[in-house]
């Protein structure tokens, strides 16, 4: 459960992603009935704290902050400054003791230092990768992909993935319908799976015509309809292969795998939110088939849709 959540920070943070961390866990929604968590940044020194753009933060709490937390943020730090010794340290109690951490862009060097990258999976900003995995080389590291969930070590790219990796915290802790109204309140897309990629090659096309966005709104709409790359191709007015390569220049996913995971997150809210059998479910999302709807997932969300639906029905 996520009910208790530090930021960790020292000299040389940078104020943008440590704002993502107090956007995305520390704001009070519970007018809107999303649970209340208990939020605070805390460092291994009270007192302000230099920031990368040239302003200080007062920190009010020290280091033993770090033994409530069920979740630990790590913003952006400098990714060749020294880590604290202290900081380690409290890092690795923390984790000892069961506390989930989680890095925003080049945060992740600090998770290196303390040894949490060792033998996990993760990622960073696509310009730090390669110097990731230089510096880190028991750690596997995953360019380009939005955020990479290893258990107790979430690791995540620029800000807004950080974001992404934050309502996929949420919806880990309280469900579809929780990590939804998070995002709603926060005015961005509900979630985007972690491997979406980093970089889009174009957000907007090069010539006038509108972008995909409509398009993508009436699958949404039309999740049990047949969504192959040629029916949607067909609605596009494209073809196929134009199709296939604009949408995923625009999305940095392609066709199947963005409908998948709509109708993924379909089936989350139709979990939650009715007693539907689950072959009714998968109809009405447009896998056909409970067998199907099973298979994807338990590969995206890692359990089974009646194991889902008996954490977070209403």
């Amino acid at each position: 459960m996520l009910t208790n959540v530090a930021a960790l920070v020292y000299d040389g943070v940078a104020p943008f992603e440590l704002g993502v961390l107090c956007e995305a866990f520390g704001v009070d929604r519970s007018d809107e009935g999303i649970p209340r968590l208990d939020f605070s940044v805390c460092g291994p020194e009270l007192g302000p704290v230099a920031t990368s753009v040239g302003f200080s933060i007062q920190v009010e709490e020290g280091l033993e902050r770090l033994e409530q937390a069920d979740l630990i943020g790590i913003p952006a730090m400098p990714r060749s400054g020294h880590v604290p010794g202290e900081v380690v340290d409290a890092l690795l109690a923390a984790v000892d003791h069961g506390a989930r951490v989680m890095s925003v862009c080049s945060g992740a060097f600090t998770l290196g230092e303390a040894g949490l990258l060792d033998g996990r999976d993760c990622t960073t900003h696509w310009r730090y990768t390669r110097e990731l995995s230089e510096r880190f080389p028991q750690a596997n590291v995953i360019p380009e992909v939005l955020y990479v969930d290893a258990g107790q070590v979430i690791t995540s790219a620029g800000s807004a993935a950080g974001l992404d990796a934050a309502l996929h915290v949420w919806r880990q802790a309280y469900g579809a319908g929780i990590a939804s109204a998070v995002a709603r309140r926060m005015v961005v897309p509900p979630q985007r799976d972690g491997g979406q990629a980093q970089y889009i090659a174009r957000a907007v096309p090069e010539c006038d015509a509108e972008t995909l966005g409509p398009l993508q709104q009436w699958i949404v709409e039309n999740l049990a309809e047949p969504l192959d790359v040629e029916t949607l191709a067909r609605r596009a007015l494209m073809s196929p292969r134009t199709f296939a390569r604009r949408f995923r220049a625009e999305t940095g996913v392609t066709p199947h795998a963005w409908v998948t995971s709509q109708r993924v997150l379909r089936a989350e809210q139709l979990l939650e939110q009715t007693g539907r059998p689950v072959e009714w479910i998968a109809a009405e999302v447009g896998f056909g088939n409970a067998a199907t709807l099973r298979h994807h997932f338990a590969r995206v969300r890692g359990v089974t849709p009646q194991q889902y639906r008996r954490q977070f029905a209403c």
